[in-house]
């Protein structure tokens, strides 16, 4: 194949947000590997510099900029090209940038490399590594058709569209052939897979298939709505044979004024009736989730009810989001905006309660046994997760990344759960 006869230019995949947007860049990472790009090291100029960008807040549309800008000064020979949802949003703004080379939109994004290269023949848009981690995100849907009032990303990402079951099973394996113990399930909206056929296929079959894969210990759902955690779904985590017992379920608010607002298809009870549901089966079953602060006309009552909620789940842990105001969306049109400082309050008391709930709930765990996957170095020992999510610092000699061991958790500290390898 033509692309094979490359010379070894250098590259480099800069990405903000979310998990899609990692799975996407590491598809483009392993493209340029096999067309002969090497990635670049650090102080080392690269001849091509992707930028997958992200704008669900003006946070990211900052980090997006400062990040072209800085590839643009670090590498001022080479080909900046970004794409992701800022550049979908706003593509004449960044295209006027004087550091990009070329704007790439989402709908083009598999067809990235061939547009700027130019190349008639390009390795399939697939991973088979996940840069440095132990677990490996495998996109499985795109798009979004809930039109949330406060998001951009229907706009941006399009409607929803799911990859075959078949190319998603060919990517796992692939996935385990290079030593990947853990794979994610991730997407814009997992809960909107349907397999892309028509009758279609439930996200519960794909979880079945994915956890017959040989090789495969850990499998996980990386975001869903509580509505879309059906008996089936449940069924297949519970009984499955690498499926964790952990999930991440997004609230948003507690509050269901607020959550009819924000366009959302449940209610609190809804959540709650979800997060018990899933306990009753497992009782060491845990939960991560998303809450928006400061959404236009959220009372104190709606933020007390917030913070009642995640008192009665205990949360693993909380990402939290300070509303942004983002052009085309409704919810840039409703009165009642709340004030910056009044945001910035309740920013703060999320994440105070989020850190107690969480050092509360991994107290449960102290004098457990659980098996730990090991990820990454620290200083005496290594970090890691057990397969209910919960972060452990694991003590001892001769340990080694991506190995499962059997750890005694005797410690609970701000930062996480300290083990040592059971005996």
């Amino acid at each position: 194949m033509p692309y094979l006869m490359k010379s070894k230019k250098k590259f480099i995949v800069a990405t903000l947000g979310c998990r899609t947007n990692q799975y996407e860049s590491a598809a483009y990472a392993k493209q340029l590997r096999e067309m002969g790009y090497v990635e670049a090291g650090k102080g080392e100029p690269a001849d091509l510099c992707i930028v997958n960008s992200c704008t669900v807040t003006e946070g990211a549309d900052r980090s997006s900029r400062h990040q072209i800008r800085q590839l643009g000064r670090q590498h001022p020979d080479a080909k900046v090209v970004v794409t992701g949802c800022l550049a979908d949003r706003l593509p004449e703004e960044i295209g006027q940038m004087e550091e990009v080379y070329e704007v790439v939109p989402n709908k083009s994004k598999e067809n990235l490399l061939k547009q700027i290269l130019p190349e008639e023949e390009l390795p399939e848009f697939a991973i088979d590594q996940f840069g440095g981690h132990t677990r490996a995100f495998v996109k499985v849907q795109d798009g979004c058709n809930s039109f949330c009032t406060y998001c951009i990303i229907p706009y941006v990402r399009g409607r929803s569209r799911s990859r075959s079951m078949e190319a998603i099973l060919r990517e796992v394996e692939a996935l385990i052939a290079n030593g990947y113990k853990e794979v994610v399930i991730t997407g814009v909206n997992v809960g909107d897979f349907d397999g892309g056929v028509k009758p279609p296929v439930p996200l519960s079959e794909l979880v079945r298939s994915i956890d017959q894969v040989d090789g495969l210990e850990r499998l996980r759902i990386s975001s869903i709505d509580p509505d879309e955690i059906d008996d089936a779904l449940l069924d297949a985590v519970i009984n499955g044979r690498t499926t964790c017992h952990s999930m991440h379920i997004v609230l948003q608010s507690g509050s269901n004024a607020i959550l009819k607002k924000m366009n959302r298809k449940y209610t609190s009870q809804m959540f709650v009736e979800a997060i018990d549901k899933c306990r009753k089966a497992s009782s060491q079953f845990t939960f991560t989730t998303d809450v928006i602060v400061g959404f236009p006309g959220e009372t104190d009552g709606d933020f007390q009810e917030t913070l009642n909620l995640m008192r009665q789940v205990r949360f693993a842990k909380v990402h939290m989001f300070p509303y942004s105001k983002r052009d085309r969306t409704r919810a840039a049109l409703y009165p009642n905006q709340v004030p910056l400082d009044i945001i910035n309050e309740r920013k703060q008391e999320v994440l105070r309660l989020s850190e107690r709930l969480a050092f509360d709930l991994r107290s449960d765990y102290v004098g457990k046994t659980m098996p730990v996957l090991l990820e990454a170095k620290e200083e005496g020992g290594f970090s890691g997760h057990t397969e209910n999510f919960l972060e452990v610092l694991v003590q001892g000699e001769g340990l080694k990344s991506n190995e499962i061991v059997q750890v005694e958790l005797i410690e609970n500290t701000p930062k996480g759960l300290v083990g040592c390898v059971s005996k």
